[in-house]
């Protein structure tokens, strides 16, 4: 019995016609979508660097469109179910060559088709699950790296106050030694000033010292000048 024909595999197509390209060469990147969810298709596409890569990325966007516009899927559950190139016109071209000959060149075309189709139930479920288990996965790294961020976040606002509280500590003891100075610098200044006092009061006190001394020398002076006349007249 023979298969499902070409034109009448279900699914959402999109056909590109007359592609200047050989089919051979468009067939080696068609075989690595096969089979491959429509997002995990277009990835490899990105990556696979060939020209025709990129027109076949161009038709498997355009298939994914007109499945969701046209057949209202959804395009997370749409896969590769069919992809084919088919061979297209030829155009002949003539090289000259040696001794007069020419030699044929030949511009092949191709027209490639692109089918997508709704996953299976049983793929939905665990290509579903994988998705969850990736997305946990996810959250919980998201998580620790938002909790990271907040104890980094605190160790900094600590560290911060920290070196806040110690030029704030700083400060106080700067303050404090410049007062124990100023209060120093007085003590010295009133003592200077007693000092001063002193010796003014001991200057003052020897003043007065040799100014007694003086009027005793004096006395003395008169008490001999009384005296010796006294003592002639004893002596006729």
């Amino acid at each position: 019995m023979p298969g499902v024909k070409t034109n009448e595999r279900p699914g959402t197509r999109a056909v590109l016609r007359h592609e200047r390209s050989s089919a051979s060469k468009a067939r080696q990147v068609l075989d690595l979508i096969r089979g491959q969810d429509a997002d995990r298709a277009a990835q490899i596409l990105r990556g696979t660097e060939r020209q025709a890569a990129i027109t076949i990325g161009k038709l498997l966007a355009s298939a994914v469109a007109n499945a969701v516009h046209n057949d209202g899927l959804d395009a997370e559950e749409l896969y590769v179910s069919a992809c084919y190139a088919d061979e297209a016109s030829t155009l002949k071209r003539w090289r000259p060559r040696a001794r007069g000959r020419a030699t044929r060149i030949r511009k092949r075309s191709c027209h490639i088709t692109i089918i997508v189709s709704r996953m299976p139930d049983e793929r939905l479920a665990k290509k579903r699950s994988e998705r969850d288990v990736a997305t946990g996965r996810r959250s919980r790294r998201v998580a620790e790296s938002r909790r990271r961020a907040d104890l980094s976040g605190r160790l900094s606002r600590r560290r911060a106050a920290h070196e806040l509280a110690a030029e704030a500590e700083a400060e106080a003891e700067a303050e404090e030694e410049l007062v124990e100075e100023l209060e120093t610098d007085e003590e010295w200044e009133s003592t200077d000033e007693v000092t001063a006092e002193d010796d003014g009061a001991d200057d003052d006190e020897d003043d007065g010292a040799d100014e007694d001394e003086d009027d005793t020398d004096e006395e003395e002076a008169g008490a001999e000048h009384a005296s010796a006349p006294e003592a002639e007249e004893r002596e006729e």
